[in-house]
C-alpha cells in the first residue's frame, strides 16, 4: 500500500532514495535501527560471537564504584540511544542520579526502554525524548539546573566516520554544556577473523538484521524489492580501520521505490554500516577533536573495549 506523506519520515525517504542514486550506493546505519531493527540487535548483543555488548557490561561491572566516583554526583544522566537492558540499569543503580534522558530516533522502542528504567527505578524522573540525536534536541527543562552526564555505549561512535564523529561529538557538547561529563564506550582494533565473526554470525542474525532494511523500503516508501535478491556481507577495511557491513547483489536485479527505477548488477553493493576500531591514542584524539577532554579510562583485561571518561571543559585562552 502506498504511504502517505505523513506517515513515512521524509529523512528516511531523501536518505534511500539519494543514497541509492550514488555512485557507490550507500543507507545512513540509523535506518536499520526500525522497531523490528532494534529487536534484532538486542539479539545480536546476547551472541556468543558478539563480544562488544558483553565486554562493555562486564567491564561497567568491574568498575562501576570507580566510575560513579568520578562521573556523576546529583547528576542527570543523558543516553545517547534508548538504553540497554542491561548497562543502563547499572549506571543508574550505582550513579543514583536525580533524572535519566533516553534520546532515540525509534519512538515506539524508546518509550517500552523507558517504560522498562521507569518500573524498575519508581523513585527516578524519566524523561524520554524521541528525536535523532545527530540532529538539533531539546533537552527536558526538568533538568536545567543539573550537571550532565552524556553515557554513549556499545562503540556507536564507531558507526561513525572519523570526520562525522567528530562533528557528533561536538554537537553532543552542545547539548549537554560546557562542564558536562561524557562516558563513551570505544572498541579496539583486534584479529580480523574475530572481528568478521562478531559482524556475520553462524546464526544469521546479523544478516537478518541487514536485510531488514530492505524490508521497512519496501513496506514504507512503495518499493518492491526482491530481499532474495541481496545477501549479508562483512567485510574489514584495514585501511580506515573499520568493519563494512554491506548488502550484496546476488545476482543483476532492477526495482522501484515510488515510481522511482533502481538497477543492480551481480556483485553491487549497498553500503549500510560502518563500525570503526580505535587504538588508545586515535581514541583519546578523537575526544579531544570533538571538544572532550579524557579524564579516565577503563580496558577490560583483554584489551578488547575502552570506556572513557571526558568533560567538556572550558575553552583555554592559550595552549
Amino acid at each position: 500500500m502506498l504511504k502517505t506523506l505523513e506517515t513515512v519520515d521524509p529523512a528516511f525517504r531523501a536518505d534511500v532514495i539519494n543514497g541509492l542514486s550514488e555512485p557507490i550506493p550507500a543507507i545512513p546505519a540509523r535506518w536499520l535501527y526500525d522497531r523490528r531493527g532494534s529487536e534484532l540487535f538486542d539479539d545480536i548483543t546476547r551472541l556468543p560471537s558478539y563480544y562488544p555488548t558483553r565486554t562493555e557490561t562486564a567491564l561497567l561491572e568491574a568498575r562501576m564504584d570507580e566510575i560513579a566516583e568520578r562521573a556523576c554526583d546529583g547528576c542527570a544522566i543523558v543516553e545517547f540511544g534508548s538504553g540497554s537492558s542491561t548497562k543502563t540499569p547499572l549506571l543508574l543503580r550505582t550513579m543514583k542520579p536525580k533524572a535519566y534522558v533516553p534520546i532515540d530516533i525509534s519512538g515506539d522502542y524508546l518509550r517500552e526502554s523507558a517504560a522498562r528504567v521507569d518500573e524498575q527505578f519508581p523513585g527516578l524522573a524519566v524523561y524520554p525524548v524521541e528525536a535523532d540525536f545527530t540532529k538539533h534536541v531539546e533537552l527536558p527543562a526538568a533538568i536545567g539546573g543539573m550537571p550532565r552526564l552524556g553515557f554513549f555505549p556499545g562503540s556507536t561512535i564507531g558507526n561513525f566516520i572519523p570526520r562525522s564523529a567528530t562533528d557528533l561529538l561536538r554537537h553532543f557538547r552542545h547539548i549537554l554544556g560546557t562542564g558536562a561529563k561524557l562516558l563513551i564506550g570505544m572498541d579496539r582494533v583486534k584479529p580480523v577473523e574475530r572481528l568478521i565473526a562478531a559482524y556475520d554470525d553462524p546464526e544469521g542474525v546479523t544478516a537478518e538484521f541487514n536485510l531488514n532494511l530492505l524490508r521497512r523500503i519496501n513496506r514504507e516508501l512503495d518499493a518492491n524489492i526482491p530481499v532474495d535478491a541481496f545477501q549479508h556481507e562483512a567485510r574489514w577495511n584495514d585501511m580506515l580501520g573499520r568493519i563494512e557491513m554491506h548488502l550484496v547483489a546476488v545476482r543483476d536485479v532492477e526495482f522501484t521505490i515510488e515510481d522511482r527505477s533502481f538497477a543492480f548488477k551481480a556483485g553491487d553493493t549497498i553500503h549500510t554500516e560502518n563500525s570503526h576500531k580505535y587504538g588508545p591514542r586515535g581514541a583519546r584524539l578523537l575526544l579531544l577533536a570533538g571538544g572532550w577532554t579524557p579524564l579516565a579510562e577503563w580496558v577490560d583485561p583483554n584489551e578488547d573495549f575502552a570506556l572513557i571518561l571526558a568533560e567538556a571543559q572550558r575553552n583555554r585562552f592559550a595552549p
